[in-house]
């Protein structure tokens, strides 16, 4: 089996619902979602999820070569670059190449994902994460309700701007999870919104009414030492990751200990993930995967043994696409559809195109001010009224 070409296609993910965190909130309810297609000789077609712009100078790697190399070809590729680097969207298209790879390993074995490496049982343990910082407080817990229902016991909240807006809002958290769990585990993420002083007051502000599993990206993604001094400030775990790009900068994350737990996003691809379990499992670390539509790491959580658990963001799946998913007792449920369980119906992808474009403002946008605030100042989510007068 030899890979031949590509096809690059785009759907939508509807929501029904805003998203955003405390850097910004999307403008519409939908986000584009990118598709990858590897081709190949045999008729199989493999596929990848994430933003891929740099496919035509990364693909020539990986072009004519027997997909089930799949190890050595990420190998391969990350070669190919070598000299510009492979960070950002370069590294954001090995992964969909080595997703898509994966995908055809399993389905030439004809068997899933999880089974082809290695996973002893499909069942991924979750937790609940909407998401939902633009949401009212009633939505907030219509939403989580929904994740109770399917047996869901921890959940994540977005914050980091208003203490009397978040304190609040995680206690309706906790209690529309505790139909679940007596002590549901709940997370608090601030999205690299703080500087260290911020982060020690905030997190022990929200220490004095209740307890936090992990506060995630307190601090700038490359911040060992501040995450590491934090650690010996607050209760709760730090958690980060999921923006790093490569092993070389976990190194000294793990080097200073400034992590408890070690996250990974799945838009970085299946070797990626594989590799990072493996070096904070030489920690002592647990690691968690942060979601991305459809979950394609689940099926590599699935077999590695330091998972904690698994973000899951949405319980719908982008337009188009057939994923051979369940959510079930708080956590994901794999199928046995071959390879990643994706099946894309490139017929009604037609019409549902979004613009590759970045967007101006919403949550991958950092905000001018972030981490230089004196005090807690109220946003249009908080207040509609308010607005930013412009430089005259």
């Amino acid at each position: 089996m030899k890979i031949t070409g590509y096809r690059s296609v785009m759907t939508v993910h509807d929501w029904g619902r805003v998203t955003g965190d405390v850097n910004g909130v999307q403008s519409g309810n939908t986000t584009p979602v990118p598709i990858l297609i590897l081709e190949t000789d045999s008729g199989l077609e493999g596929i990848g999820l994430g933003a891929h712009p740099d496919v035509a100078r990364v693909f020539p790697a990986v072009e004519g070569e027997d997909p089930r190399a799949v190890v050595a070809l990420y190998d391969r590729m990350l070669d190919w670059v070598f000299k510009a680097g492979h960070a950002g969207s370069t590294f954001g298209t090995i992964g969909a190449i080595d997703m898509a790879l994966w995908d055809l390993k399993a389905k030439a074995a004809d068997e899933p994902l999880w089974r082809t490496l290695g996973a002893r049982e499909r069942f991924v343990p979750g937790y609940a994460s909407g998401l939902e910082y633009g949401l009212t407080d009633d939505e907030l817990a219509d939403l989580y309700g929904r994740f109770a229902d399917r047996g869901f016991k921890a959940g994540k909240l977005k914050g980091g701007r208003d203490l009397d807006r978040d304190l609040p809002r995680l206690e309706i958290l906790r209690e529309v999870l505790t139909r679940n769990s007596r002590h549901p585990a709940l997370m608090f993420d601030a999205n690299e919104s703080w500087n260290h002083a911020q982060a020690s007051r905030y997190i022990s502000a929200i220490e004095e009414r209740l307890d936090l599993t992990w506060v995630e990206e307190p601090l700038r993604r490359w911040d060992a030492a501040g995450m590491a001094a934090l650690r010996g400030k607050v209760r709760a775990a730090i958690a980060s990751g999921e923006n790093l790009t490569g092993l070389e900068q976990y190194r000294p994350l793990l080097d200073a200990n400034a992590l408890d737990i070690v996250q990974v996003g799945n838009v970085w691809g299946i070797t990626h993930f594989l590799r990072v379990a493996t070096l904070a499992h030489g920690h002592d670390l647990p690691v968690s995967p942060v979601a991305f539509n459809a979950n394609p790491i689940a099926h590599a959580a699935a077999a590695v043994p330091n998972l904690l658990t698994f973000e899951v963001q949405d319980l719908a799946f982008p337009v188009g696409l057939d994923v051979d998913q369940e959510f079930e007792d708080g956590g994901i449920v794999l199928g046995d559809r071959p390879g990643l369980g994706i099946v894309v119906d490139e017929a009604r992808l037609a019409g549902a195109g979004s613009s590759l474009l970045p967007p101006a403002t919403g949550p991958h946008v950092r905000p001018e001010r972030a981490a230089l605030r004196l005090v807690a100042e109220p946003d249009v989510i908080d207040n509609p009224t308010v607005t930013v007068r412009p430089i005259s």
